[in-house]
């Protein structure tokens, strides 16, 4: 019987029509697309978009060349360079990130014991040359300088949530 019923809907395509009426179904309800460049959808403030690097308050970057992040970034995306500053302390030379080679994982921004290196929520960027997608140290202050604003804004946020 059952090898009877599985003839008779194979021969009057019976998971086509199955398919076809959940189609039709759903052709006259209501579309929840959102006009994107007008609307944009709600964004937590735990999302992960373009790195930047942050400063003191007296305009000194927070960056001491500690390497972790650099360790713990499981892409290898991360290449820090180091040197001893005049006034003895370790400061970095070279800080860049690869943007093809970043999964955006958010390790380098927890390993950070100073803050230094965070992850703004700023998705919406594009390269258009080759070597654009490389973030130079001068590149990623300069992000952390516009955006500061919201990047403490985030970090307050963030840390009412832990």
């Amino acid at each position: 019987m059952n090898t009877l019923r599985a003839y008779i809907k194979t021969f009057v395509l019976w998971e086509l029509w199955q398919g076809l009426s959940i189609t039709l179904r759903n052709l006259f309800r209501p579309s929840i697309t959102v006009q994107y460049p007008e609307d944009k959808t709600p964004q937590s403030v735990r999302f992960r978009g373009l790195h930047a690097l942050r400063r003191y308050p007296n305009g000194e970057e927070r960056c001491i060349a500690c390497k972790l992040c650099e360790a713990v970034c499981p892409a290898l995306a991360i290449t820090i360079e180091s040197d001893v500053a005049a006034d003895g302390t370790r400061r970095t030379t070279r800080y860049d990130i690869d943007l093809f080679k970043c999964i955006y994982c958010g390790f380098c921004e927890e390993a950070c014991p100073v803050d230094a290196i965070v992850e703004t929520r700023i998705h919406e960027y594009y390269m258009e040359k080759p070597g654009e997608n490389i973030m130079t140290k001068d590149k990623l202050l300069a992000i952390g300088d516009k955006y500061d604003a919201m990047i403490s804004a985030d970090k307050a946020a963030d840390a009412r949530y832990r």
